[in-house]
């Protein structure tokens, strides 16, 4: 087996060692980025030294970037350099703007492509949007890292897709996990052969049915983990056991809501630590869940795994016509220094909405509790007292039972 360099199969060791390295140069840059120097005005950089000290800085959101995007556009003071120094300017929903550079595999998405066998022979059909937001250049830029060439197709007029997949003799497919079945029906329908045998996709699910259809089909398909700020975070590989960590990152898990780290194997938020010298994102949390997988991958990387996305972090949910959000329960936890975790349960009695909040605690003062929990939520509910380690490790803070059927 062949890897993409050498990094994929270092020693544990040797990847917290390179990686703390980084990251302290990552932190002396930060300071040179207005936006990050005041986000981290308050916590002490220079207590952390390797990436087991992250936790001691604060979490940043997409919506501080928003926020500081608005007062200071385009990128709200969080890069090294000035916009007109980044060889794109994208804009994701929102508006988010991210910065694109055509410099080598700078969104690091020639791994993936690598483990996902595409080569020097393939020609990929690179189904990914090329209007305004950065995935259709981010898998282009890995296509280039691999020496494969492309077809930018983007979205869209399918029967056109089919005719020039056909004519190019495209091989490998980069998009979404479900518009290549598009392209496959449709190419049925016209009688057309095409020669896919690589599929490399994200943005979306990969049901276990959709990837069989494709493995029935002749073509071997995998997915990664990736978002516009930050490029690459993990990928499969063949063994298909796990999304390994991409080198260039540091990724944490933690209770949503908070920067606190859960247990090996919890589910939680995804915390990304970028080593992107142009775009320094420290401690970027996605709003998305997964969680670390024990041991190595099979295929022989050595990096961490997670196990994949596994729903959002967000679990802002309105009751009794209030919202109540990750926020406030991780600010109730923190109220009492007693309290382990707590879990906000909105259900329904007849047409009321109600209120349980379930506290892991050794001590049984529901009252006080009940106190705490009017004055946070801003809401009146029950409370339940539940022993220290009883309650779900499935990285739910707030918990939706109601049937909006």
């Amino acid at each position: 087996m062949t890897y993409f360099d050498a990094l994929e199969t270092r020693s544990a060791d040797e990847r917290a060692s390179d990686q703390a390295v980084a990251l302290r140069e990552q932190l002396k840059r930060v300071t040179s980025a207005p936006a990050f120097a005041a986000h981290l005005a308050d916590a002490d950089i220079n207590a952390v030294g390797s990436a087991d000290d992250l936790p001691v800085l604060p979490v940043l959101r997409k919506s501080d970037l928003s926020r500081a995007q608005a007062e200071r556009p385009p990128f709200g003071g969080f890069t090294v350099k000035p916009a007109q120094h980044f060889h794109h300017v994208f804009q994701s929903p929102g508006p988010i703007y991210e910065p694109g550079s055509t410099d080598h595999d700078w969104w690091r998405m020639g791994r993936f492509l690598h483990a996902s066998g595409v080569g020097a022979a393939d020609i990929v059909q690179n189904c990914f949007g090329y209007h305004l937001t950065p995935a259709g250049m981010i898998f282009e830029s890995g296509a280039r890292a691999v020496g494969a060439s492309v077809l930018p197709a983007g979205t869209g007029q399918t029967e056109l897709q089919v005719t020039a997949a056909r004519d190019i003799g495209c091989t490998a497919y980069a998009g979404t996990p479900d518009y290549l079945k598009v392209i496959l029906d449709k190419a049925d329908d016209m009688g057309v052969a095409l020669n896919f045998s690589k599929a490399a996709v994200g943005g979306g699910a990969l049901f276990p049915s959709l990837r069989q259809d494709y493995a029935d089909r002749g073509i071997s398909c995998l997915q990664c983990y990736a978002t516009a700020d930050l490029g690459n975070i993990a990928y499969e590989s063949a063994a298909m056991d796990g999304m390994i960590i991409d080198e260039h990152v540091i990724i944490e898990i933690v209770t949503p809501g908070t920067g606190t780290p859960v247990a090996l194997g919890e589910v939680g938020e995804v915390v990304v630590t970028s080593l992107n010298p142009d775009y320094p994102l420290i401690r970027f949390a996605t709003g998305d869940l997964s969680a670390m997988l024990p041991g190595q991958s099979p295929c022989g990387r050595t990096n961490m795994r997670i196990k994949g996305w596994m729903g959002r972090a967000d679990q802002t949910t309105k009751i009794k016509g209030m919202f109540v959000r990750p926020e406030q329960v991780a600010a109730l936890v923190n109220k009492h220094d007693e309290i382990v975790k707590a879990r906000v349960i909105a259900a329904r009695q007849g047409e009321m909405d109600t209120m349980t909040v379930q506290i892991e605690s050794p001590c049984e003062n529901d009252l006080a509790y009940a106190k705490s929990v009017a004055e946070v939520l801003k809401l009146k509910g029950a409370v339940e007292v539940v022993a220290p380690g009883s309650l779900p490790k499935d990285g739910l803070v707030i918990e939706d039972q109601r049937v909006y059927e």
